[in-house]
């Protein structure tokens, strides 16, 4: 009985984070404009996070437009939650940690393309060690009281 009831709890748990994951990456740039500036980090987050499987995705299917559109989204979101993040002191340790992985990702999704299409991917690459490099500075600064 112990573990229906565990079992039930789980698939009920893995539900609901597939419904939240279901929002589109348009209704999630429409929610950030008006969200609660401790909420901003998350979901600038989280649609960068979507972007970049958005990419690969553009990218491996040959569609290399669309795919840069989605790495500058990439980008651009991460400026954003870094700069939520540095506005509100909260969530900065979270955001550098998914700036970070989102990079790694890029990395090794730059290893699969054409050297023409290298060029936008290594830019963003570089952004966004450059946004995580502002995070750790903010984080580990000793501030003056």
């Amino acid at each position: 009985m112990r573990s229906l009831v565990i079992g039930m709890f789980v698939f009920a748990l893995a539900a609901a984070t597939m419904a939240a994951r279901d929002e589109s990456v348009e209704e999630l740039k429409s929610r950030v404009q008006n969200a609660a500036p401790q909420d901003r980090p998350k979901l600038c987050v989280q649609i960068a996070e979507l972007q970049l499987r958005n990419a690969d995705k553009l990218y491996r299917n040959g569609d290399a437009e669309q795919a840069r559109a989605a790495v500058e989204d990439i980008v651009t979101y991460s400026r954003k939650a870094r700069a939520s993040a540095t506005e509100t002191k909260k969530h900065v340790k979270n955001v550098e940690i998914a700036v970070r992985k989102m990079a790694e990702r890029l990395r090794d999704i730059k290893r699969t393309l054409s050297i023409e299409d290298q060029a936008p991917v290594e830019h963003a690459i570089q952004e966004l060690e450059e946004i995580r490099t502002s995070l750790l500075q903010q984080m580990f600064s000793k501030e003056k009281k």
